[in-house]
């Protein structure tokens, strides 16, 4: 299914940042993609000057919380050319969430054209610099307006794209502090952990909040039930390196299924190392720690591609990881930014050319 883009150009564009100057998320461009769901059906795709949406006060989406969202990269490889990452699976991904929210599907085909029109209109905005992208936001959120306790019955999908720099700042791999959460939950067996949901992220803030006034980074997330079992680390997936073996937990309905993650474990087979997906006990990396078992801690996801844990902090232990950036991680990411930036040669179909 592929709807029709209707272009409407802005008569005012913005002055470029400076690509020394992104950070991450604080600038826009200048156009915006908006489809709407009503009568059970998508319609009017269009490309609009980037501007605040008008939402009626009694929006569903203000008082139920029926919000969800996505996150892709486009990317200026050495030679010039516009390359979008595996922009179909975030796209599947958001159409398998969506029902959980009870929202409708947009068609992953449908919204990957969609998505492209947007990039080649927004194309300049790509920045050049290395470790730089477009962050591209398809967001998906209940317009109809009642007070009521139901799924709302219209709908607007919009995306919006946002010139990027490295995550944590900087040309080189930082390795982050991580403080392990063994009090507040982010996501209960049951719930909406699998989804990106807006939800999911409200409930992470005040812990995420508080580690960082403590210094840290993050917040690896433990299960809701007894805080003993490895889940995710904020805005990533977790992976360790034990002895020759890399390990991540196993999917269920409280982790989310990363993208960047599968992405690094095609690779890892790829090279034949020893790839186990299983759950992890924080007991278990404890005593791989003590035992030197324990070589490298790394998350992955869209935003920072990979990133080293040099330190997994508890209320009562503090385990420093090997020297911070281990050569698993860092290989994954050179591996990774190489296969987007056009350098590697993309085996797996990853790459949208414009």
């Amino acid at each position: 299914m592929k709807l029709e883009v209707r272009i409407e150009r802005t008569s005012a564009p913005k002055v470029h940042p400076p690509e020394t100057d992104l950070g991450f998320g604080r600038h826009f461009t200048d156009h915006m993609l908006l489809v709407d769901f009503h009568d059970g059906a998508w319609s009017d795709a269009r490309v609009v000057p980037y501007g605040p949406l008008s939402l009626d006060p009694a929006a569903a989406v203000l008082h139920y919380g029926q919000a969800m969202f996505e996150g892709a990269k486009a990317i200026r490889g050495d030679d010039g050319a516009v390359r979008l990452f595996r922009l179909q699976r975030h796209c599947e991904r958001l159409a398998q969430g969506a029902p959980r929210l009870c929202m409708p599907s947009p068609d992953p085909a449908m919204l990957a054209h969609a998505i492209t029109e947007l990039v080649k209109v927004e194309e300049a905005w790509v920045p050049r610099a290395r470790n730089t992208a477009l962050y591209i936001r398809p967001t998906l959120i209940a317009t109809e307006p009642f007070l009521g306790v139901r799924p709302a019955n219209q709908y607007l999908l919009y995306v919006i794209l946002s010139p990027v720099g490295s995550y944590y700042g900087g040309d080189t791999l930082k390795p982050v502090r991580i403080w392990v959460e063994t009090q507040q939950t982010r996501a209960a067996k049951g719930g909406l952990g699998a989804v990106k949901a807006g939800a999911n992220y409200a409930s992470s803030l005040q812990a995420a909040m508080r580690a960082k006034k403590d210094g840290y980074d993050q917040v690896l997330w433990l299960d809701g039930a007894k805080h003993e079992m490895l889940e995710e680390v904020g805005t990533m997936n977790l992976f360790l390196v034990l002895g020759d073996e890399l390990v991540t937990p196993a999917l269920g309905d409280t982790i989310l299924s990363g993208v960047t993650r599968d992405s690094i474990i095609t690779l890892a087979k790829a090279r034949g190392i020893k790839v186990t997906e299983r759950p992890l006990s924080l007991a278990e990396i404890v005593e791989a720690h003590a035992s030197g078992k324990l070589k490298e801690v790394f998350g992955s996801g869209t935003a920072a591609v990979v990133s080293p844990v040099s330190e997994l902090v508890t209320a009562d232990r503090r385990m420093i990881v090997g020297d911070g950036v281990g050569p698993i991680g860092q290989s994954f990411y050179d591996e990774l930014t190489a296969i987007q930036r056009g350098a590697r040669r993309d085996e797996h179909g990853w790459l949208t050319a414009l």
